[in-house]
Protein backbone atom coordinates (compact mmCIF):
# COMPACT_ATOMS: atom_id res chain seq x y z
CA UNK A 1 0.00 0.00 0.00
CA UNK A 2 1.05 3.58 -0.56
CA UNK A 3 2.07 5.53 2.55
CA UNK A 4 -0.67 7.61 4.04
CA UNK A 5 -0.83 11.27 3.19
CA UNK A 6 0.47 13.90 5.57
CA UNK A 7 -3.03 15.19 6.14
CA UNK A 8 -3.86 11.93 7.85
CA UNK A 9 -0.83 12.01 10.15
CA UNK A 10 -0.57 15.59 11.37
CA UNK A 11 -0.78 14.54 15.03
CA UNK A 12 0.82 11.75 17.02
CA UNK A 13 -1.34 9.89 19.52
CA UNK A 14 1.03 8.13 21.92
CA UNK A 15 0.04 4.90 23.62
CA UNK A 16 2.04 2.38 25.60
CA UNK A 17 2.72 -1.14 24.37
CA UNK A 18 3.37 -3.56 27.22
CA UNK A 19 3.75 -7.30 27.63
CA UNK A 20 0.32 -7.30 29.25
CA UNK A 21 -1.25 -5.52 26.28
CA UNK A 22 0.32 -7.98 23.82
CA UNK A 23 -0.95 -10.98 25.78
CA UNK A 24 -4.39 -9.43 26.34
CA UNK A 25 -4.80 -9.49 22.55
CA UNK A 26 -2.91 -12.68 21.69
CA UNK A 27 -4.40 -15.03 24.30
CA UNK A 28 -8.11 -14.51 23.43
CA UNK A 29 -7.29 -14.71 19.72
CA UNK A 30 -5.38 -17.95 20.22
CA UNK A 31 -8.21 -19.46 22.24
CA UNK A 32 -10.64 -18.45 19.51
CA UNK A 33 -8.51 -20.09 16.82
CA UNK A 34 -8.25 -23.27 18.90
CA UNK A 35 -12.04 -23.70 18.87
CA UNK A 36 -11.90 -24.41 15.12
CA UNK A 37 -10.23 -27.86 15.23
CA UNK A 38 -12.68 -28.92 17.96
CA UNK A 39 -15.45 -28.32 15.46
CA UNK A 40 -13.81 -30.52 12.84
CA UNK A 41 -13.29 -33.31 15.38
CA UNK A 42 -16.95 -33.12 16.45
CA UNK A 43 -18.27 -33.26 12.89
CA UNK A 44 -16.06 -36.26 12.14
CA UNK A 45 -17.18 -38.02 15.33
CA UNK A 46 -20.86 -37.36 14.61
CA UNK A 47 -20.72 -38.73 11.07
CA UNK A 48 -18.31 -41.50 12.09
CA UNK A 49 -20.91 -42.90 14.48
CA UNK A 50 -23.25 -43.48 11.55
CA UNK A 51 -21.05 -46.36 10.42
CA UNK A 52 -21.19 -45.32 6.76
CA UNK A 53 -17.82 -45.00 5.05
CA UNK A 54 -19.21 -42.98 2.14
CA UNK A 55 -20.77 -40.47 4.56
CA UNK A 56 -17.46 -39.92 6.37
CA UNK A 57 -15.56 -39.66 3.08
CA UNK A 58 -18.13 -37.22 1.69
CA UNK A 59 -17.91 -35.06 4.82
CA UNK A 60 -14.10 -35.01 4.61
CA UNK A 61 -14.11 -33.99 0.93
CA UNK A 62 -16.88 -31.43 1.48
CA UNK A 63 -14.98 -29.89 4.39
CA UNK A 64 -11.78 -29.75 2.31
CA UNK A 65 -13.71 -28.05 -0.50
CA UNK A 66 -14.99 -25.36 1.83
CA UNK A 67 -11.59 -24.96 3.45
CA UNK A 68 -10.05 -24.36 0.03
CA UNK A 69 -12.67 -21.78 -0.95
CA UNK A 70 -13.27 -20.01 2.35
CA UNK A 71 -9.67 -20.36 3.47
CA UNK A 72 -8.50 -18.57 0.32
CA UNK A 73 -11.05 -15.82 0.98
CA UNK A 74 -10.23 -15.40 4.66
CA UNK A 75 -8.02 -12.46 3.63
CA UNK A 76 -11.19 -10.51 4.25
CA UNK A 77 -10.75 -10.70 8.02
CA UNK A 78 -7.10 -9.68 8.09
CA UNK A 79 -7.57 -6.78 5.66
CA UNK A 80 -10.40 -5.41 7.80
CA UNK A 81 -8.23 -5.75 10.93
CA UNK A 82 -5.45 -3.62 9.48
CA UNK A 83 -7.74 -0.82 8.27
CA UNK A 84 -9.79 -0.79 11.48
CA UNK A 85 -6.65 -0.73 13.65
CA UNK A 86 -5.32 2.31 11.82
CA UNK A 87 -8.62 4.19 12.12
CA UNK A 88 -8.68 3.23 15.81
CA UNK A 89 -5.13 4.57 16.23
CA UNK A 90 -6.15 7.90 14.69
CA UNK A 91 -9.20 8.02 17.00
CA UNK A 92 -11.26 8.54 13.83
CA UNK A 93 -14.68 7.17 14.81
CA UNK A 94 -16.30 8.15 11.52
CA UNK A 95 -13.70 6.30 9.46
CA UNK A 96 -13.83 3.36 11.87
CA UNK A 97 -17.54 2.99 11.19
CA UNK A 98 -16.94 3.48 7.48
CA UNK A 99 -14.34 0.67 7.48
CA UNK A 100 -16.91 -1.63 9.05
CA UNK A 101 -19.68 -0.80 6.60
CA UNK A 102 -17.41 -1.09 3.59
CA UNK A 103 -16.31 -4.50 4.83
CA UNK A 104 -19.93 -5.49 5.48
CA UNK A 105 -21.08 -4.49 2.00
CA UNK A 106 -18.11 -6.28 0.45
CA UNK A 107 -18.85 -9.40 2.50
CA UNK A 108 -22.46 -9.50 1.36
CA UNK A 109 -21.42 -8.96 -2.26
CA UNK A 110 -18.86 -11.77 -1.97
CA UNK A 111 -21.51 -14.01 -0.43
CA UNK A 112 -23.90 -13.26 -3.29
CA UNK A 113 -21.15 -14.11 -5.79
CA UNK A 114 -20.54 -17.39 -3.99
CA UNK A 115 -24.25 -18.25 -4.26
CA UNK A 116 -24.19 -17.43 -7.97
CA UNK A 117 -21.17 -19.69 -8.55
CA UNK A 118 -22.52 -22.52 -6.38
CA UNK A 119 -24.25 -24.42 -9.24
CA UNK A 120 -21.00 -24.51 -11.22
CA UNK A 121 -19.02 -25.68 -8.18
CA UNK A 122 -21.67 -28.29 -7.38
CA UNK A 123 -21.51 -29.59 -10.92
CA UNK A 124 -17.72 -29.80 -11.27
CA UNK A 125 -15.94 -30.04 -7.91
CA UNK A 126 -17.19 -33.40 -6.54
CA UNK A 127 -16.23 -35.20 -9.76
CA UNK A 128 -12.74 -33.72 -9.58
CA UNK A 129 -12.23 -34.85 -5.99
CA UNK A 130 -13.56 -38.43 -6.11
CA UNK A 131 -14.80 -41.06 -8.59
CA UNK A 132 -17.15 -42.71 -6.10
CA UNK A 133 -20.76 -41.81 -7.02
CA UNK A 134 -22.13 -42.33 -3.52
CA UNK A 135 -19.43 -40.11 -2.04
CA UNK A 136 -20.08 -37.48 -4.73
CA UNK A 137 -23.75 -37.44 -3.73
CA UNK A 138 -22.83 -36.81 -0.07
CA UNK A 139 -20.46 -33.99 -1.08
CA UNK A 140 -23.18 -32.34 -3.18
CA UNK A 141 -25.75 -32.55 -0.38
CA UNK A 142 -23.29 -31.12 2.15
CA UNK A 143 -22.16 -28.31 -0.16
CA UNK A 144 -25.68 -27.34 -1.25
CA UNK A 145 -26.69 -26.78 2.37
CA UNK A 146 -23.58 -25.06 3.66
CA UNK A 147 -23.26 -22.67 0.74
CA UNK A 148 -26.61 -21.09 1.66
CA UNK A 149 -24.93 -19.34 4.58
CA UNK A 150 -22.07 -17.87 2.50
CA UNK A 151 -23.12 -14.22 3.04
CA UNK A 152 -23.20 -14.84 6.79
CA UNK A 153 -19.81 -16.59 6.68
CA UNK A 154 -18.12 -13.65 4.98
CA UNK A 155 -19.95 -11.21 7.23
CA UNK A 156 -18.46 -13.06 10.22
CA UNK A 157 -15.00 -12.52 8.69
CA UNK A 158 -15.71 -8.78 8.47
CA UNK A 159 -17.07 -8.59 12.02
CA UNK A 160 -14.14 -10.51 13.52
CA UNK A 161 -11.63 -8.44 11.58
CA UNK A 162 -13.27 -5.25 12.79
CA UNK A 163 -13.41 -6.17 16.49
CA UNK A 164 -9.81 -7.43 16.42
CA UNK A 165 -8.69 -4.21 14.74
CA UNK A 166 -10.53 -2.16 17.31
CA UNK A 167 -8.63 -3.94 20.06
CA UNK A 168 -11.53 -6.05 21.37
CA UNK A 169 -10.12 -9.62 21.30
CA UNK A 170 -12.38 -10.83 24.14
CA UNK A 171 -15.39 -9.75 22.12
CA UNK A 172 -13.95 -11.65 19.16
CA UNK A 173 -13.36 -14.72 21.34
CA UNK A 174 -16.97 -14.60 22.55
CA UNK A 175 -18.22 -14.48 18.96
CA UNK A 176 -16.02 -17.43 17.95
CA UNK A 177 -17.20 -19.44 20.95
CA UNK A 178 -20.79 -18.62 20.00
CA UNK A 179 -20.15 -19.62 16.38
CA UNK A 180 -18.23 -22.85 16.96
CA UNK A 181 -20.09 -23.80 20.15
CA UNK A 182 -23.47 -23.46 18.45
CA UNK A 183 -22.11 -25.34 15.46
CA UNK A 184 -20.94 -28.24 17.62
CA UNK A 185 -24.21 -28.38 19.57
CA UNK A 186 -26.42 -28.27 16.46
CA UNK A 187 -24.27 -30.82 14.63
CA UNK A 188 -24.76 -33.26 17.50
CA UNK A 189 -28.50 -32.57 17.80
CA UNK A 190 -29.31 -32.58 14.08
CA UNK A 191 -26.73 -35.14 12.98
CA UNK A 192 -27.18 -37.71 15.75
CA UNK A 193 -30.39 -37.10 17.71
CA UNK A 194 -32.49 -36.25 14.66
CA UNK A 195 -30.59 -38.75 12.53
CA UNK A 196 -29.92 -36.32 9.66
CA UNK A 197 -26.28 -37.40 9.35
CA UNK A 198 -24.12 -35.27 7.06
CA UNK A 199 -27.07 -33.02 6.20
CA UNK A 200 -27.55 -32.34 9.92
CA UNK A 201 -23.90 -31.37 10.29
CA UNK A 202 -24.22 -29.02 7.29
CA UNK A 203 -27.43 -27.43 8.60
CA UNK A 204 -25.80 -27.01 12.00
CA UNK A 205 -22.88 -25.14 10.43
CA UNK A 206 -25.14 -22.94 8.30
CA UNK A 207 -27.42 -22.04 11.21
CA UNK A 208 -24.46 -21.24 13.48
CA UNK A 209 -22.95 -18.91 10.85
CA UNK A 210 -26.24 -17.01 10.52
CA UNK A 211 -26.70 -16.75 14.30
CA UNK A 212 -23.15 -15.52 14.91
CA UNK A 213 -23.42 -12.96 12.10
CA UNK A 214 -26.73 -11.61 13.41
CA UNK A 215 -25.50 -11.35 16.99
CA UNK A 216 -22.14 -9.88 15.99
CA UNK A 217 -23.70 -7.30 13.68
CA UNK A 218 -26.21 -6.20 16.33
CA UNK A 219 -23.55 -5.86 19.05
CA UNK A 220 -21.08 -3.98 16.85
CA UNK A 221 -23.64 -1.50 15.51
CA UNK A 222 -25.05 -0.97 18.99
CA UNK A 223 -21.68 0.44 20.11
CA UNK A 224 -21.46 2.97 17.29
CA UNK A 225 -21.82 6.65 18.09
CA UNK A 226 -24.74 8.12 16.11
CA UNK A 227 -22.90 11.42 15.83
CA UNK A 228 -20.02 9.81 13.91
CA UNK A 229 -22.17 8.01 11.35
CA UNK A 230 -20.43 8.05 7.95
CA UNK A 231 -22.14 9.56 4.93
CA UNK A 232 -22.70 7.77 1.64
CA UNK A 233 -19.77 9.76 0.24
CA UNK A 234 -17.58 8.43 3.07
CA UNK A 235 -18.57 4.84 2.32
CA UNK A 236 -18.04 5.19 -1.43
CA UNK A 237 -14.81 7.18 -1.20
CA UNK A 238 -12.87 6.01 -4.26
CA UNK A 239 -9.47 6.11 -2.55
CA UNK A 240 -10.69 4.11 0.45
CA UNK A 241 -12.41 1.51 -1.72
CA UNK A 242 -9.30 1.16 -3.86
CA UNK A 243 -7.22 0.71 -0.71
CA UNK A 244 -9.58 -2.00 0.54
CA UNK A 245 -9.64 -3.89 -2.77
CA UNK A 246 -5.88 -3.64 -3.26
CA UNK A 247 -5.23 -4.86 0.26
CA UNK A 248 -7.61 -7.78 -0.23
CA UNK A 249 -6.07 -8.66 -3.61
CA UNK A 250 -2.51 -8.65 -2.26
CA UNK A 251 -3.41 -10.82 0.74
CA UNK A 252 -5.33 -13.18 -1.57
CA UNK A 253 -2.25 -13.67 -3.75
CA UNK A 254 -0.14 -14.24 -0.65
CA UNK A 255 -2.62 -16.84 0.65
CA UNK A 256 -2.87 -18.65 -2.70
CA UNK A 257 0.91 -18.87 -3.00
CA UNK A 258 1.17 -20.15 0.58
CA UNK A 259 -1.44 -22.82 -0.15
CA UNK A 260 0.45 -23.64 -3.32
CA UNK A 261 3.62 -24.20 -1.30
CA UNK A 262 1.84 -26.74 0.90
CA UNK A 263 0.24 -28.40 -2.13
CA UNK A 264 3.70 -28.71 -3.69
CA UNK A 265 4.94 -30.31 -0.47
CA UNK A 266 2.23 -32.96 -0.81
CA UNK A 267 2.91 -33.44 -4.53
CA UNK A 268 6.64 -33.97 -4.05
CA UNK A 269 6.03 -36.13 -0.97
CA UNK A 270 3.75 -38.43 -2.97
CA UNK A 271 6.75 -39.49 -5.07
CA UNK A 272 8.20 -41.25 -2.01
CA UNK A 273 5.26 -43.65 -1.71
CA UNK A 274 1.96 -43.86 0.14
CA UNK A 275 3.49 -44.59 3.55
CA UNK A 276 5.82 -41.58 3.49
CA UNK A 277 3.00 -39.40 2.14
CA UNK A 278 0.79 -40.50 5.03
CA UNK A 279 3.59 -39.86 7.53
CA UNK A 280 4.10 -36.35 6.16
CA UNK A 281 0.35 -35.69 6.45
CA UNK A 282 0.46 -36.75 10.10
CA UNK A 283 3.45 -34.50 10.77
CA UNK A 284 1.77 -31.52 9.11
CA UNK A 285 -0.71 -31.61 11.98
CA UNK A 286 2.16 -30.57 14.25
CA UNK A 287 2.81 -27.54 12.06
CA UNK A 288 -0.91 -26.71 12.02
CA UNK A 289 -1.08 -26.90 15.82
CA UNK A 290 1.91 -24.57 16.07
CA UNK A 291 0.26 -22.16 13.66
CA UNK A 292 -2.82 -21.78 15.89
CA UNK A 293 -0.63 -20.46 18.72
CA UNK A 294 1.55 -18.29 16.49
CA UNK A 295 -1.52 -16.85 14.74
CA UNK A 296 -2.67 -15.36 18.04
CA UNK A 297 0.57 -13.44 18.41
CA UNK A 298 0.43 -12.45 14.74
CA UNK A 299 -3.01 -11.04 15.51
CA UNK A 300 -1.51 -8.95 18.30
CA UNK A 301 1.13 -7.69 15.85
CA UNK A 302 -1.63 -6.78 13.38
CA UNK A 303 -3.64 -4.74 15.85
CA UNK A 304 -0.74 -2.98 17.56
CA UNK A 305 1.24 -2.15 14.44
CA UNK A 306 -1.88 -0.91 12.68
CA UNK A 307 -2.84 1.17 15.68
CA UNK A 308 0.66 2.65 15.86
CA UNK A 309 0.63 3.57 12.17
CA UNK A 310 -2.79 5.18 12.59
CA UNK A 311 -1.58 7.03 15.68
CA UNK A 312 1.60 8.10 13.85
CA UNK A 313 3.63 7.04 16.88
CA UNK A 314 6.83 5.26 15.92
CA UNK A 315 7.97 4.29 19.46
CA UNK A 316 4.86 2.17 19.93
CA UNK A 317 5.38 0.60 16.50
CA UNK A 318 8.93 -0.45 17.36
CA UNK A 319 7.85 -1.62 20.81
CA UNK A 320 5.04 -3.71 19.26
CA UNK A 321 7.49 -5.37 16.87
CA UNK A 322 9.95 -6.09 19.68
CA UNK A 323 7.46 -7.56 22.15
CA UNK A 324 5.49 -9.63 19.64
CA UNK A 325 8.80 -11.01 18.34
CA UNK A 326 9.90 -11.95 21.87
CA UNK A 327 6.64 -13.74 22.59
CA UNK A 328 6.49 -15.38 19.15
CA UNK A 329 9.95 -16.91 19.48
CA UNK A 330 9.30 -17.87 23.11
CA UNK A 331 6.08 -19.62 22.11
CA UNK A 332 7.78 -21.30 19.14
CA UNK A 333 10.57 -22.54 21.40
CA UNK A 334 8.11 -24.01 23.89
CA UNK A 335 6.18 -25.68 21.06
CA UNK A 336 9.36 -27.13 19.55
CA UNK A 337 10.41 -28.59 22.91
CA UNK A 338 6.92 -29.95 23.52
CA UNK A 339 6.71 -31.74 20.18
CA UNK A 340 10.23 -33.13 20.50
CA UNK A 341 9.33 -34.55 23.91
CA UNK A 342 5.75 -35.64 23.25
CA UNK A 343 5.65 -35.96 19.49
CA UNK A 344 5.77 -39.75 19.49
CA UNK A 345 2.60 -40.19 21.61
CA UNK A 346 0.86 -37.63 19.39
CA UNK A 347 1.88 -39.57 16.26
CA UNK A 348 0.63 -42.79 17.83
CA UNK A 349 -2.67 -41.07 18.56
CA UNK A 350 -3.05 -39.82 14.98
CA UNK A 351 -2.28 -43.12 13.22
CA UNK A 352 -2.40 -46.82 14.07
CA UNK A 353 -0.21 -47.92 11.15
CA UNK A 354 3.18 -49.20 12.40
CA UNK A 355 4.88 -48.25 9.11
CA UNK A 356 3.48 -44.72 9.12
CA UNK A 357 4.37 -44.29 12.79
CA UNK A 358 7.97 -45.39 12.19
CA UNK A 359 8.54 -42.97 9.32
CA UNK A 360 6.74 -40.09 11.03
CA UNK A 361 8.91 -40.48 14.13
CA UNK A 362 12.04 -40.45 11.96
CA UNK A 363 11.09 -37.03 10.54
CA UNK A 364 9.57 -35.65 13.74
CA UNK A 365 12.45 -33.21 14.48
CA UNK A 366 11.84 -31.43 11.17
CA UNK A 367 8.15 -30.97 11.96
CA UNK A 368 8.89 -29.87 15.52
CA UNK A 369 11.15 -27.11 14.19
CA UNK A 370 8.57 -25.61 11.81
CA UNK A 371 7.22 -23.34 14.55
CA UNK A 372 10.67 -21.86 15.22
CA UNK A 373 11.42 -21.56 11.51
CA UNK A 374 8.10 -19.82 10.90
CA UNK A 375 7.84 -17.65 14.03
CA UNK A 376 9.29 -14.56 12.35
CA UNK A 377 7.12 -15.08 9.26
CA UNK A 378 3.92 -15.24 11.30
CA UNK A 379 4.88 -12.14 13.28
CA UNK A 380 5.98 -10.18 10.21
CA UNK A 381 2.77 -11.07 8.40
CA UNK A 382 0.90 -9.48 11.29
CA UNK A 383 3.06 -6.35 11.17
CA UNK A 384 2.73 -5.93 7.41
CA UNK A 385 -1.04 -6.52 7.44
CA UNK A 386 -1.56 -4.08 10.31
CA UNK A 387 0.58 -1.45 8.61
CA UNK A 388 -1.19 -2.24 5.28
CA UNK A 389 2.12 -2.91 3.55
CA UNK A 390 0.37 -5.58 1.52
CA UNK A 391 2.19 -5.09 -1.78
CA UNK A 392 5.56 -5.76 -0.16
CA UNK A 393 4.16 -8.75 1.73
CA UNK A 394 2.87 -10.18 -1.56
CA UNK A 395 6.19 -9.63 -3.33
CA UNK A 396 8.24 -11.19 -0.52
CA UNK A 397 5.94 -14.22 -0.57
CA UNK A 398 6.60 -14.63 -4.30
CA UNK A 399 10.35 -14.32 -3.73
CA UNK A 400 10.23 -16.85 -0.90
CA UNK A 401 8.22 -19.27 -3.03
CA UNK A 402 10.79 -19.03 -5.82
CA UNK A 403 13.56 -19.77 -3.32
CA UNK A 404 11.46 -22.65 -1.95
CA UNK A 405 11.17 -24.19 -5.41
CA UNK A 406 14.93 -23.85 -5.85
CA UNK A 407 15.49 -25.56 -2.48
CA UNK A 408 13.23 -28.42 -3.54
CA UNK A 409 15.13 -28.87 -6.79
CA UNK A 410 18.45 -28.80 -4.91
CA UNK A 411 17.74 -30.76 -1.72
CA UNK A 412 15.13 -33.38 -2.60
CA UNK A 413 17.17 -35.29 -5.22
CA UNK A 414 20.00 -35.73 -2.71
CA UNK A 415 18.25 -35.99 0.64
CA UNK A 416 14.77 -37.25 -0.37
CA UNK A 417 12.15 -36.64 2.33
CA UNK A 418 14.71 -35.01 4.63
CA UNK A 419 15.35 -32.55 1.81
CA UNK A 420 11.63 -31.92 1.46
CA UNK A 421 11.25 -31.00 5.13
CA UNK A 422 14.43 -28.93 5.05
CA UNK A 423 13.02 -26.98 2.08
CA UNK A 424 9.78 -26.32 3.98
CA UNK A 425 11.67 -24.98 6.99
CA UNK A 426 13.84 -22.82 4.74
CA UNK A 427 10.70 -21.46 3.05
CA UNK A 428 9.21 -20.47 6.40
CA UNK A 429 12.50 -18.93 7.54
CA UNK A 430 13.02 -16.99 4.31
CA UNK A 431 9.56 -15.48 4.45
CA UNK A 432 10.30 -13.96 7.84
CA UNK A 433 13.80 -12.78 6.97
CA UNK A 434 12.74 -11.18 3.67
CA UNK A 435 9.90 -9.29 5.35
CA UNK A 436 12.00 -8.19 8.34
CA UNK A 437 14.64 -6.79 5.99
CA UNK A 438 12.06 -4.38 4.56
CA UNK A 439 10.81 -3.03 7.90
CA UNK A 440 13.29 -0.11 8.29
CA UNK A 441 12.53 1.34 4.85
CA UNK A 442 8.77 0.92 5.14
CA UNK A 443 8.79 2.38 8.66
CA UNK A 444 10.53 5.53 7.42
CA UNK A 445 7.89 5.89 4.71
CA UNK A 446 4.90 5.35 6.99
CA UNK A 447 5.77 7.69 9.87
CA UNK A 448 6.24 11.43 9.61
CA UNK A 449 7.01 14.06 12.20
CA UNK A 450 3.96 15.29 14.10
CA UNK A 451 2.80 18.75 13.03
Amino acid sequence: MEPASKSQHVVSRPFEVTHGLVLSIAVPMTLGFLTTPLLGLTDTAVVGRLGQAEALAGLAIGAILFDLIYGSLSFFRTATTGLAAQAFGRADERELQAVFWRATLSALALGALMLALAPVILWAAPDLMTDDRSVQAVVRDYFAIRVISSPATFLNYAILGFVFGRGQPKFGLALQILLNGTNILLSIILGLWFGWGVAGVAWGTAAAEVLAAAVGLALVVRRFSPGARPTRADLLDRHKLKQLFQLNADILVRSLVLNGAFALLTKVGSSFGAVTLAANAVLMNIFMLSSFFLDGLAGAAEQLSGRAVGANYRPSFHRAIKLTAVWSFAMAGVLAAFFLLFGQPIIQLLTTSPEVREIAIAYLPWAAMTGLAGALAFQMDGVFIGATWSREMRNMMLMSFAAYCLALLTLVPTYANHGLWAALNLFLLMRGVFLAAMVPRKTAQSFIAAQ
